[in-house]
Formats: C-alpha cells, sequence, structure tokens
C-alpha cells in the first residue's frame, strides 16, 4: 500500500491522520517513518490550521512545524461535516487499518464518524482518539492544550524556583509529544493484538495523563508520607549537588551527582580532597545543599564551559553543555549520530528510535494541501474524474 520505506516494518498499513496539530499527528508521523502509508484528511481550502503555526515559509505559506511534523504525509481534502465528505471518509476507513484523532470527545460522534460507527464498518480498525482529558470523565468536554496538560498533570507545579511563578519546561508542547508516544506505543500493541485475533480497539489518551505518568515517586510520596513536592529550580531534594552552574564564559553546564562515587569524582575534578571529607555522604551533603551548591558554583563560575567539560569529562563526572539549537547544530557527536537530517533543503530532527534492521526514512516534507486527492479518491476510493470535479465544486473536497 505504502511508497514510503517500502521494506519498513509497517509497510501495508494504512494510517488515516484526521488529526490537528501535534499529538495524534505525531503518532502518524512516527508510523509513517517506519514504512506506514499515512494519509492526512484535513478540511477544504483551510487543512490543519498546524500548516501556519509558527514560522512561515514561502512555500504556499506552510510553517516550518508543519514541513517538519507531517513529514511523508499524504494529504487529502474531504469535508466531514457534510454526509458526502463523510461517506468518502468511511469508505477509507474500511479500506485502512488506523485511524488517529484528537478531536474534543463527541466531535467525531456528531459527523457519524465515532468508534461505534467506524468499527461496525472496520471490526479490525484501530482508532487513537487523543483529547486534552480523556473520552471519559467529568472533564471530557473541556478543551485541552499541551500548557494545560502540563498543569493539571502535576508538572508546570514542580518547573521554576521556588516562590516565583511556575514555568512550562522549555516552553514546548512536551505533552503532544510524549502523548503521540504514548498513541504509538498503543496503536503497535493494538495491531498486534489484532493480528493474533482479528479484533481492532479503541486507543484512549489523555494529554495530562502522558505528563502524569512521567513524575517518577511524586503518587507514592504523597500517598505515604503526605508529602507535596515543590518546586526546586534547577536542582533536586534528592541528590546534590544536582543541578545548572553558571561557567565564566556565561554559558551553563548541567552536573549530576546522584551517588557518593560520583560526588568523588568531581571532588577529583575540583582538586577538592577536603569536600569529598566533609561531604561524602549523600545524606550530609542534602543536609548542607547550600554549601556544596556554593562551593560548586565558585569553581565553576571561574572557568569556561570547555574548561569544565574537559576536566569533569577527564574524571568522569557526568556532565553535560547546556546546548542551544545552534550548539546543538555544531556537537560533533550529534554529527555522528546524524541526529539531524536535511530534506529539501530544510534540517529537521532524524526518525526516531534507531533500528538496526528496519531504520524508518523521511521520504518528503509535509505535504502541500490536498496533493494526494487524484490518488486517493479517485485511484483508491475508484471515483471517476467528473465525480471528483463535482465534489470541488461543491466544496466537499
Amino acid at each position: 500500500m505504502s511508497d514510503n520505506n517500502p521494506k519498513g516494518p509497517m509497510h501495508g498499513v494504512r494510517v488515516i491522520d484526521v488529526a490537528t496539530f501535534i499529538a495524534a499527528p505525531y503518532t502518524a508521523s512516527i508510523l509513517g517513518e517506519f514504512g506506514a502509508e499515512v494519509i492526512k484528511v484535513e478540511q477544504p481550502g483551510k487543512g490543519d490550521l498546524f500548516r501556519h503555526f509558527g514560522t512561515p515559509t514561502d512555500a504556499e505559506g506552510m510553517s516550518l512545524a508543519w514541513l517538519s511534523e507531517a513529514r511523508n504525509k499524504k494529504s487529502v481534502t474531504l469535508n466531514l461535516r457534510v454526509e458526502e465528505g463523510a461517506e468518502l471518509f468511511r469508505q477509507l476507513v474500511a479500506q485502512s487499518d488506523v485511524v488517529c484523532e484528537n478531536f474534543r470527545p463527541g466531535t467525531m460522534e456528531k459527523w457519524g464518524l465515532g468508534w461505534e460507527d467506524l468499527r461496525a464498518i472496520n471490526p479490525g480498525l484501530i482508532m487513537l482518539r487523543v483529547s486534552g482529558y480523556g473520552q471519559t470523565g467529568p472533564y471530557k468536554d473541556r478543551p485541552g492544550f499541551a500548557r494545560i496538560a502540563h498543569a493539571f498533570g502535576g508538572l508546570t507545579h514542580l518547573a521554576g524556583n521556588p516562590g516565583e511563578t511556575p514555568v512550562t519546561p522549555g516552553s514546548t508542547s512536551l505533552a503532544d509529544y510524549m502523548s503521540g508516544l504514548y498513541g504509538a506505543i498503543g496503536v503497535l500493541i493494538a495491531l498486534r493484538h489484532r493480528d493474533a485475533t482479528g479484533e481492532g480497539q479503541m486507543v484512549d489518551v489523555a494529554l495530562y495523563e502522558s505528563v502524569f505518568r512521567a513524575l517518577d515517586e511524586i503518587a507514592p510520596r504523597f500517598q505515604k508520607h503526605d508529602f507535596v513536592r515543590e518546586p526546586e529550580g534547577s536542582g533536586t531534594i534528592n541528590a546534590c549537588p544536582h543541578g545548572h552552574f553558571r561557567c565564566s564564559d556565561g554559558a551553563y553546564v548541567a552536573l549530576a551527582c546522584t551517588t557518593d562515587r560520583m560526588f568523588e569524582r568531581l571532588c577529583l575534578a575540583m582538586d577538592r580532597p577536603d569536600l569529598l571529607s566533609a561531604y561524602g555522604i549523600q545524606a550530609v551533603r542534602l543536609a548542607s545543599r547550600e554549601d556544596v551548591n556554593k562551593q560548586v558554583e565558585t569553581w565553576v563560575a571561574a572557568q569556561s564551559r570547555d574548561e569544565v567539560m574537559k576536566q569533569c569529562v577527564s574524571f568522569e563526572v557526568p556532565i553535560g553543555p547546556v546546548n542551544t539549537i545552534e550548539d546543538i547544530f555544531n556537537d560533533p557527536h550529534i554529527k555522528s549520530r546524524q541526529n539531524l537530517t536535511t530534506v529539501d533543503g530544510l534540517t529537521i530532527p532524524s526518525v526516531l528510535p534507531r533500528l538496526s534492521e528496519t531504520p524508518g526514512t523521511i521520504d518528503h516534507l509535509g505535504p502541500a494541501l490536498g496533493n494526494a486527492n487524484k490518488e486517493i479518491l479517485q485511484d483508491l476510493l475508484g471515483l471517476s474524474e467528473d465525480e471528483l470535479n463535482q465534489l470541488i465544486t461543491k466544496a466537499i473536497v
């Protein structure tokens, strides 16, 4: 079915991406990188609003974000709000394996395209549904965005400095990408189950749940000790020294000393045996966090980032530069691992995960709106040229 990476492990799987922005479309992108045929179904004339989110380009106004994140997809325009468009969508579902959507719960049902409607057409269908709060529960009808999910899921409360306004880590759409990853895992598990039983199923992912799942011991510690974790700045209450430190050239490094052995290595790098004698035990360091951090801050501040990095790396201290995107583009390890890929003149993040025998590929950047209308609607669904033209005239396509 697919002409993307025809030898990929997902070859033969057809995915309909009827979602918007990042979360569920990211799931479809991952599947497409490994050989699935991904058909992006969009509103005629407008398309996914993500097409114009972020920095615009000269390529029909498509944003850099769209070109990067809609990689490997074919665009088909269908107005699902009218019956003729919905019926064509059903015909497409009948010949597909996966549907990815992230509308507010009830939207697809309103169009006659909900889970029960689609599974009746295709009992083996896998339907990924991503929303702010999930398909059930008292908040299910509320709109959801990544920033809201970070807050509701407990991450925002932990981010920032004590006593200051909470921040969103990196101000990124982290919850969208995390939910897209969980979506991909869910789809793959569901496909495995279908292979064994022939049965499809729905995958229900809430944006906030993906964030909450990544907060390590926060839940059991509250249940067991009634402990509410608070913002800790660049450090952590569980280890010391453990955080971000400014160098003499204004750049920062990230240091991680989670064990006594790691702290010993840092003391050797600093040539400070007295610190090892005084604070060699984790519990003692945690009790004297302010003084320990001050000693490390002073040492780091007296050297450039390259000097600090060289000294710590030589003593196997866990350390890394706090990179800007310019640093990332210039880093030899990034280049060696080929973490950046240039497609049609645009450099974008490479495929993950990295597989030894069936690696993923990027065939092309995000498509122009409706670029596959003829291929999908005529060649796959069997519409004639006249029928397609009539649908275009009625703004259904």
